[in-house]
């Protein structure tokens, strides 16, 4: 229930993803005989809510949310910068993983910049990730993984585009419009920890949850939210003036903030003496 209610409070423009998201983690935990891990995997533009999400997944799992011993995150450019360590890291990463879901089998992996992950690298947690019932004595099978990616922002974009040019609503676009077709674009984008990926050839990616690109007028629900999160009445003025002072795309119509909400906090600085 804080799951749903903290998405619909804070989430904004991305119905898919607060239906995906809630309807998978719920059905995970409330499964007594789960066959497999729970593996997600979050793709879209920067600042649509990716990170966002997978925070709130969390909070609502542990006491202590992303601050939790049995939550652990991985950044691919800071934990796994170097292409000449691939096998090292494939090492301490199995290692990683072994070790923590030994202590707690409802543990959380989140994995952040997929799109900048070294090719192979996240295919060493395969195993992990199968339908075992047990490896070398120890069930994964409660564990979550969440992976985080801009790779397929390109085909989300196309699809919501469509839509809108054929004057349909961005709540008509179902997951069916756009899953099958974004873990193509990922599986063969080059610039992906998932190219060529045994995940996604195995299906062992239980779902790819596009998050849509965010319009002016979410852009300026973020504003609201991050005003009143600091205290002050919400002053319309400077509401408009952040969104307006945001880039927009494509070139021509100028529907999406190529941000999307990213830069919203540090704009407000400007504005207010905190």
């Amino acid at each position: 229930a804080a799951l749903q209610e903290n998405l619909d409070k804070k989430l904004f423009g991305q119905h898919l993803v607060s239906k995906v998201v809630v309807k998978a983690v719920r059905g995970f935990l409330n499964n007594t005989n789960a066959k497999k891990p729970l593996a997600l995997s979050l793709h879209g533009w920067t600042g649509t809510g990716k990170n966002f999400v997978s925070k709130i997944v969390a909070e609502s799992i542990y006491k202590r949310g992303l601050q939790s011993k049995y939550v652990h995150q991985f950044v691919a450019t800071l934990h796994f910068p170097h292409a000449h360590s691939i096998n090292l890291y494939k090492d301490q990463l199995q290692s990683w993983i072994r070790g923590n879901v030994s202590i707690c089998p409802r543990s959380l992996f989140i994995f952040d910049e997929m799109d900048k992950m070294h090719a192979g690298l996240i295919d060493s947690i395969k195993p992990f990730l199968d339908y075992y019932e047990l490896l070398d004595g120890v069930s994964y099978r409660q564990a979550i993984f969440i992976f985080l990616s801009n790779a397929g922002a390109e085909k989300i974009t196309e699809v919501a585009l469509d839509f809108w040019r054929n004057g349909r609503t961005r709540e008509d676009i179902q997951l069916t419009d756009i899953q099958n077709a974004l873990s193509v674009s990922v599986f063969n984008n080059k610039n992906s920890g998932f190219w060529h990926s045994t995940l996604i050839d195995r299906n062992l990616i239980d779902y790819f949850i596009p998050f849509l690109p965010l319009e002016y007028k979410h852009v300026k629900m973020c504003v609201r939210v991050d005003i009143e999160s600091r205290g002050y009445s919400v002053d319309e003025d400077i509401v408009s003036r952040i969104a307006d002072e945001m880039t927009y795309f494509p070139r021509e119509e100028r529907i999406y903030s190529d941000k999307g909400c990213k830069t919203v906090d540090a704009k407000l600085d400007y504005y207010y003496d905190f």
